[in-house]
């Protein structure tokens, strides 16, 4: 008789609980309990917008994006964390 014994490992990315905007600089803080910024300018759009439609930021998908209704941008947390910036730093 052998016992196969298996557990299940299920990795979850982490996802935003908040969003702010700093002199230009957009942080999240996220479910892992990093806190993680990126400068606007490094997407076309954001760098594009004034200090006061950055601010407009919300979290959508459950904390899995970034949207500015405005601007009509969205930002995957995901393709923040994987370096996905359109722009050079």
């Amino acid at each position: 008789m052998s016992i196969i014994a298996t557990d299940q490992i299920t990795e979850t990315e982490p996802i935003a609980i908040n969003v702010w905007v700093k002199e230009r600089m957009v942080y999240t803080e996220l479910t892992d309990f990093r806190i993680i910024a990126f400068p606007a300018d490094r997407f076309k759009i954001l760098k594009n917008a004034t200090d006061e439609q950055l601010q407009q930021v919300e979290l959508r998908l459950n904390g899995y994006a970034l949207r500015w209704e405005e601007l009509d941008e969205d930002i995957t947390i995901k393709g923040i964390l994987e370096g996905r910036f359109q722009l050079p730093g």
